[in-house]
């Protein structure tokens, strides 16, 4: 199964209902910070739209939520492996992609055999405060050699303008959050992602 090379990543369902009926075929619903009902609720009604929309939704974090809600995907940080029960996330058929910044985070991921794998920051990024400046293309270049045929992503800020180069660089797929949620007219951005990506 291809995966899209858009892949944005929206933290709550009404972004994905303003934004799957413009082809978006590839999401994140990362839902931070909220209790247990709410995130179980956003995970249903994401998956239901996505269904609904021939996309396909991964689930951050929330690995039970996800299998309960009968979610295909699930895509952890590096902190999040720690907590997870990655034979649960297994038996239960779902695929995992798996965040990545060095090394030894690589070579962790790829012990786990994993669906894809993110690297990032590709460049500086707004988005959280990382110990990680920035990984620069040719980082992109020497991952992509590394996972071989698994699915890479390139994330960390991302624009629209930078798609093109991180794609030539080696990533399969190009992850972006505030270069549509911050922007001034956020189904334009998406409409000009999917544009450059396919």
């Amino acid at each position: 199964m291809r995966l899209d090379r858009f892949y944005p990543i929206f933290d709550h369902s009404d972004w994905l209902r303003r934004m799957l009926p413009l082809g978006v075929k590839l999401v994140q619903l990362r839902v931070k910070d909220q209790p247990e009902p709410i995130v179980r609720e956003q995970i249903a009604i994401s998956r239901d739209l996505c269904r609904e929309h021939g996309a396909m939704l991964v689930v951050n974090d929330h690995w039970q939520a996800a299998i309960d809600a009968g979610c295909d995907w699930i895509h952890l940080g590096q902190e999040d492996l720690d907590e997870a029960d990655l034979k649960a996330i297994r038996k239960a058929g779902q695929k995992l992609g798996v965040s990545t910044h060095d090394d030894d985070e690589l070579e962790r991921v790829l012990a786990m055999d994993p669906d894809y794998v993110a690297l990032g920051p590709v460049y500086p990024t707004i988005l959280k405060k990382m110990k990680w400046h920035q990984q620069g293309l040719p980082r992109v270049n020497e991952w992509k050699a590394r996972v071989g045929d698994i699915p890479l992503v390139g994330i960390g800020g991302m624009r629209v303008e930078r798609a093109e180069g991180v794609l030539q660089a080696g990533a399969d797929i190009v992850s972006v959050v505030t270069d549509i949620t911050l922007n001034a007219d956020p189904e334009a951005r998406v409409r000009q992602w999917i544009e450059v990506t396919r």
